[in-house]
């Protein structure tokens, strides 16, 4: 018998089929784990209102760990269980820096993504899948100056999600720039969520912190969970799971990084990973 109780999902190239779609057999195999108790949480970049609620509706799942982890909530009720957002002091000075590049710009704040007018545009040339294009484009709140925006209204940034043009010869536009950059403050964690981005956060902030923050305050002990993922920011949750799960379209690394791997997302991974390791409730 296994001893899992806890499930963390990623959404998207995990649960998520290559058009933004939770597959029906990924629904049933969710509700019949949460029927028998254990707790199945969605694990994700984006932020709270990129939570794909409808569909999620009937599955039991009733948490979520957003942001890389900055925002941990509940989803009946909407509360910020855990909030490790980025101060204004911190995030200004990066974002000097960014809105100098010619990059998509997502900032998550207090669970919605907030983006400059001007991006609006560069999302729509960036080279990605339509469902996520759509989903950068369309869930966006606009403003016209972000720094001002953060500044005048003292807020605090979850994470950041950076989007880079390709330029004609393939390469991406400002791509190692940024990367080099962020990478080179201490105070601040980058990784790669997936179609070539960057994302920061607090550098003590990761999928990996918000799991054992979840599982500790629902009473799982961390050899109790197993995470489920396929890009650079999902290592973090798959090393601290008692068991760490790849979807078979994951990267490399995130390959290396786990304790097995599953089906990609296109072939019902992760009911595949589930009935692997919770045979006994099939």
């Amino acid at each position: 018998m296994s001893h899992i109780q806890l499930v963390a999902l990623d959404l998207d190239g995990t649960l998520f089929n290559n058009q933004s779609v939770i597959s029906q057999e990924n629904l049933k195999t969710i509700r019949t784990i949460t029927d028998a108790g254990i707790h199945v949480v969605i694990s994700t970049g984006r932020p709270f209102n990129g939570v794909p609620f409808v569909q999620l509706e009937g599955t039991g799942i009733d948490y979520a760990i957003t942001a890389n982890g900055s925002g941990i909530y509940r989803i009946s009720t909407g509360e910020c269980l855990f909030d490790d957002s980025m101060p204004e002091e911190l995030i200004l000075p990066i974002l000097d820096f960014l809105l100098q590049k010619d990059i998509n710009i997502d900032a998550f704040i207090a669970g919605k993504g907030v983006s400059p007018t001007k991006c609006r545009e560069t999302a729509l040339k960036l080279s990605v899948p339509d469902s996520i294009k759509a989903y950068i484009v369309d869930t966006r709140f606009r403003v016209d100056d972000l720094a001002d925006y953060i500044h005048s209204n003292h807020l605090q940034v979850q994470k950041m999600t950076l989007n880079f043009l390709r330029e004609p010869d393939g390469t991406l536009k400002h791509r190692e720039e940024v990367r080099a950059f962020l990478e080179g403050n201490p105070q601040v964690t980058c990784v790669c969520g997936g179609y070539n981005n960057l994302e920061f956060t607090r550098a003590d902030v990761s999928k990996g912190a918000g799991l054992l923050k979840l599982a500790d305050a629902l009473g799982v002990a961390p050899c109790d969970t197993m995470a489920i993922g396929d890009t650079e920011n999902d290592i973090s949750i798959i090393d601290a799971a008692g068991i760490g799960v790849a979807m078979g379209n994951a990267t490399p690394d995130v390959k290396e990084a786990a304790d097995y791997i599953t089906c990609s997302n296109e072939e019902d991974g992760v009911a595949a990973a589930i009935r692997h390791f919770l045979p006994e409730l099939f």
